[in-house]
């Protein structure tokens, strides 16, 4: 997916905001990945979910991370719950927020989907720690 197709600014800033957060290697990876049948999803969520919610000032990138993934873990959307965490090595959500964001999981959605959640955060927690780089990310 050349992203010269969508020349809209929400999807310029979108692709920034989501290069930010997920890395380049992710981001690279998902456009070169996308077809013609899910183009139009890559382009909606960069410029709805990057573009727009994402790149509003209101709340800081730590903020929205730490929203995000006790969303994503109360729906129990477990990759997304792993690649978010991964994200908090460029979000600058700590291992400490996470853990915040994770117990009201667990009082407000429910203790297994926290107690997922804790479980996929720990092995992505391992992995990072275990990278050549100190903890960072670049996907």
């Amino acid at each position: 997916m050349a992203e010269s197709r969508y020349p809209s600014e929400r999807y310029r800033q979108g692709m920034v905001t989501r290069r930010s957060v997920l890395g380049d290697a992710h981001v690279d990876r998902a456009s070169q990945s996308a077809t013609t049948f899910d183009a139009p999803f890559q382009e909606m969520i960069t410029e709805g979910a990057w573009g727009t919610v994402w790149s509003r000032p209101t709340w800081s990138k730590r903020e929205r991370s730490m929203v995000t993934i006790a969303l994503l873990a109360a729906l129990g959307h477990d990759e997304e719950v792993a690649m978010h965490i991964r994200a908090t090595a460029n979000t600058g959500a700590s291992r400490d927020d996470i853990c915040e964001a994770l117990l009201h999981v667990a009082v407000y959605a429910g203790v297994p989907a926290a107690n997922r959640a804790f479980k996929i955060a720990k092995t992505e927690f391992q992995k990072m720690d275990s990278e050549p780089s100190g903890g960072g990310r670049d996907d």
